[in-house]
């Protein structure tokens, strides 16, 4: 009997000791993972404004619940030093939300690809050789054949030394000859192989000064015509041999070419020559690079001032080309080089108006065969706006993708200039480039007090348009089915706010209640509503053409500006008015009047149409041309149509201001001022 208790207990003891290790270790990994949390919990990333509930994404670019992830992130300005939110996740006392530095964004450059030209990507690899050469072989139309007869030779032990042969996707005959001219790199992580500091372009006869061993000539001449130019680049020291400050300053990682006389793009350089200098039609052709890491400075979020107010300059149709333009339908003499006086003319504007944030409703591009290099016209069309340092967005027109630079390659790159909130939207969706934007309160509850909705509306529907620019498609394209879908799926996502919008200083819920009690919320005075709208998108509707409401107060129509042209939507619709916007509404309760959300639809493609005209309560306005280089009527001056909307986005007011700094049509579009409501059948 003895004997079988000690075997029993010997028993229990031997599944004891593992059991409890087993158990302890569970409770251990219990605690780490599950239990113990190192913040303050969910509640330190909430905020209670009086106006609404929103739960916040803290400030290194965590989304919230009330947006999408490219409108919530909040991402530094580099050149104003200026962004919206701190490492910390808190900001400081007395420093706007929108206004905290933060580390710069980092990209993990050991992940870019060594073997892929692209001049998007921030490497910080350097370049090792170059080459250049010359073949008949379209690469795009056979990659393989030209990769084995157009690419400069090499051998494995070269590519594993110095990297793989890298084709800059340029042509540098792009406007002279059928055979292409192009220039290859290599990229090397290696710490022991000299990398290219310099590049110079010069005559046969030349050589760069001071010259040492470390230039190296390209074989290959580098212009297409005209007397011989070489390329030198300068190969002195290997990353091992540089110091920090060099290898970011001195090494050349990047290589691009530049057609026309205008600005690179940002972040390079021109090489001092050009490679072509240009002649008649032919617009010049550059090389140009970049030296080290060079990101793009990135715009703060939309916010009202403090006082309730926000400016949008809206620019229509700018028509820019590859070269520098030529002037159109004015009574400017001289008007040379028109895309630069436009810029001027921008440039001008913009100083006096000093907007918050400028919309491109389309035809930022030219199109006609003018624009065969589409980059080079992107790398410039913005720079009146972006040497302000203002936000601004894009939709594209029916002239931008004409010559041959799709929309999705454009987007990419509109999203890679200076300050631009640009975004694709969904893939899934007619067009490129339908999103939503929204205008934030200045105060501390951060609150949506303004949607901006943009849209694509296409091209043309269909029929023949050729590559000349002679024949074009019988009728303008529209906005389709999935698009109405799109926008009222968006709209029904937008939160009601109270309005009218009172500034929030609270910063927890006792303020909160202290507001309420205290008699500062009255339901008769305030009421649950989405905040007001606008709209964005390039061919207009049908409906921009329809007859306009009538004012009660003077019996007249609601209908202020010019229409010097004929009809410029398409003669198809799919309903994108009556099934969209006037089924979006501020609130779903009658008591609110249904008025719709959407207050005012922009549109360009008509240059010389400028009228603001409501229609069942909805205000449907155009641009008016802005650009010297765009079709106009002699006496019709250039001009640029301002939004200001003031009272926390409850009142909306439009002028247009003229190249002769006059300014046209002030009117209240919507609040305090404006025509009565719409009270017809919708």
């Amino acid at each position: 009997m003895a004997f079988s208790l000690f075997r029993i207990a010997r028993f229990l003891r031997s599944i004891f000791v593992p059991t409890a290790a087993i158990l302890g270790f569970s409770c251990l990994l219990t605690f780490f993972f599950v239990l113990y949390q190192p913040t303050p919990g969910p509640g330190s990333v909430q905020k209670l404004g009086w106006q609404s509930w929103d739960i916040i994404g803290d400030f290194n670019g965590q989304v919230s619940s009330t947006g999408t992830a490219a409108e919530e992130v909040e991402s530094p300005s580099t050149s104003t030093g200026t962004s919206t939110g701190s490492g910390s996740g808190s900001v400081p006392a007395g420093v706007d939300w929108w206004n905290v530095t933060t580390n710069p964004e980092t990209v993990d450059t050991a992940s870019l690809p060594l073997d892929v030209w692209d001049p998007l990507m921030q490497h910080d690899t350097g370049l090792s050789e170059i080459h250049i050469t010359e073949c008949i072989i379209d690469p795009w139309f056979l990659p393989s054949v030209a990769a084995d007869y157009c690419y400069p030779t090499s051998t494995k032990g070269d590519d594993a030394l110095k990297g793989k042969w890298v084709r800059v996707d340029r042509n540098l005959k792009e406007q002279l000859s059928i055979k292409d001219l192009n220039v290859y790199y290599r990229r090397t992580r290696r710490h022991d192989i000299p990398l290219v500091t310099d590049l110079r372009v010069l005559p046969e006869k030349e050589t760069p000064s001071p010259f040492s061993s470390a230039w190296i000539r390209v074989a290959h001449p580098i212009n297409p015509f005209g007397e011989k130019r070489y390329l030198w680049y300068k190969a002195e020291m290997t990353w091992r041999e540089m110091t920090e400050a060099e290898r970011k300053n001195d090494l050349i990682t990047e290589i691009d070419v530049l057609f026309g006389a205008d600005q690179p793009w940002y972040g390079f350089e021109r090489v001092g020559r050009a490679t072509y200098d240009g002649s008649g039609p032919r617009e010049p052709v550059w090389l140009t690079y970049r030296k080290g890491i060079k990101p793009p400075p990135r715009a703060p979020p939309l916010h009202f001032s403090r006082d309730g107010r926000f400016k949008i300059m809206q620019i229509a149709d700018l028509h820019y080309s590859v070269s520098v333009g030529e002037c159109r339908d004015t009574i400017l003499s001289p008007c040379k080089e028109s895309d630069n006086l436009t810029t001027t003319l921008l440039g001008r504007m913009l100083d006096i108006e000093k907007p918050d944030f400028v919309v491109f409703t389309g035809d930022q591009l030219n199109g006609q065969t003018t624009t065969f290099d589409g980059r080079s016209v992107l790398a410039k069309f913005a720079k009146a706006v972006t040497n302000r340092r203002i936000p601004w967005a894009a939709v594209f027109g029916n002239h931008d993708d004409e010559d041959g630079m799709s929309r999705e390659a454009q987007l990419r790159y509109l999203q890679a200039l200076p300050y631009s909130l640009v975004e694709r939207g969904p893939k899934d969706v007619h067009g490129v480039g339908n999103y939503v934007l929204k205008v934030k309160s200045a105060d501390p509850s951060k609150t949506d007090l303004l949607t901006l909705y943009f849209l694509d509306s296409g091209a043309y529907d269909g029929g023949i348009m050729d590559w000349w620019g002679i024949l074009h498609s019988a009728d303008y394209d529209y906005l389709r089915q999935d698009q109405i879908d799109w926008f009222l799926q968006e709209s029904s996502a937008i939160d009601a706010i109270e309005r009218p919008f009172t500034p929030d200083g609270a910063k927890d819920l006792g303020t909160v209640w202290d507001r309420q009690a205290g008699g500062q919320v009255l339901p008769n005075a305030r009421r649950l509503a989405k905040p007001n709208a606008m709209m964005f998108f390039h061919i207009p509707l049908q409906e921009s053409y329809a007859a306009a409401d009538i004012n009660p107060s003077s019996g007249k129509p609601l209908d202020v500006g010019q229409v010097l042209e004929e009809s410029g939507a398409s003669k198809q619709s799919a309903g994108f008015f009556h099934k969209g916007i006037l089924q979006a509404f501020e609130s779903d309760h009658r008591a609110g009047g249904r008025a719709p959300e959407v207050k005012v639809v922009a549109n360009g493609h008509c240059h010389i149409s400028e009228n603001c005209k409501r229609v069942k309560g909805v205000w449907l306005c155009f641009g008016g041309g802005g650009s010297y280089s765009g079709y106009s009527k002699i006496g019709f001056d250039r001009r640029f149509r301002i939004y200001d909307i003031s009272e926390y986005g409850e009142t909306i007011r439009t002028y247009k201001r003229t190249e002769n700094n006059e300014v046209v049509d002030d009117m209240v579009l919507v609040g305090r001022g404006a025509p009565p409501l719409f009270e017809g059948v919708i």
